[in-house]
């Protein structure tokens, strides 16, 4: 008869369901909060270089993220195809994070070094030239937009507010490294800057996959 009172009382009901839910979050994301091993940076983990960060800016722009994930699960299959499965340390300097469930594509967490620069450039301007089957749209705009001062500098400062350690002098070189360069060159930098840490793929081969490798 207990749930009955609860179930017939829409403001008792509010109130329980309000705290299951607090409960349940709290359960789910303290934990993680004070677990060093989702924030602190993976062996090896190197900060992007402004190409790289301007070539990140495109790719959520463009919304390649909706049809690639960049999260190598333990699945031997996986591995397999993808490469050694993805750490949260791996990660923490993405903002956000691309992990992500959905593969209408492959996944790209460590397509970094695979494919030349031309064949990223011939695939961006119409992926059917290199993979007949592909859907995937082409982005030959991207060829014709260059940068101007201080975009990929504006960037850096904005990663740099929410936790990314660049600093001023890694900043200050921002314009040298995009200013000419177009939004093509940035993507493809980006793209190929998608590879597992050297040290990080060191201890993935020492521990296969499914004996206790990354989570």
């Amino acid at each position: 008869m207990k749930h009955e009172l609860i179930e017939k009382n829409v403001g008792l009901l509010a109130v329980f369901t309000a705290v299951a839910i607090t409960f349940g979050g709290l359960v789910e994301i303290v934990p993680l909060m004070n677990d060093k091993a989702v924030t602190t940076p993976a062996p090896g983990l190197q900060l992007r270089a402004p190409l790289e960060v301007a070539g990140r800016d495109v790719y959520l722009r463009e919304g390649c993220y909706l049809c690639h994930s960049q999260m190598v699960r333990t699945l031997a299959e996986e591995v397999l195809r993808y490469g050694p499965p993805t750490s949260a340390g791996e990660t923490v300097y993405d903002h956000p994070f691309q992990w992500g469930s959905k593969r209408t594509g492959p996944d790209l967490a460590n397509v970094g070094g695979r494919y030349s620069d031309e064949w990223h450039r011939i695939h961006l301007m119409n992926p059917r030239d290199v993979v007949p089957e592909s859907i995937m749209p082409g982005f030959p705009w991207l060829a014709k937009i260059k940068y101007q001062p201080g975009e990929a500098a504006a960037m850096m400062h904005a990663l740099r507010e929410v936790g990314v350690p660049y600093t001023d002098a890694d900043i200050a070189k921002a314009d040298a490294d995009t200013v000419g360069k177009t939004e093509m060159d940035a993507l493809i930098a980006y793209l190929q800057s998608l590879r597992v840490p050297e040290a990080a793929k060191t201890a993935a081969v020492a521990t296969p996959a499914g004996h206790g490798g990354s989570p």
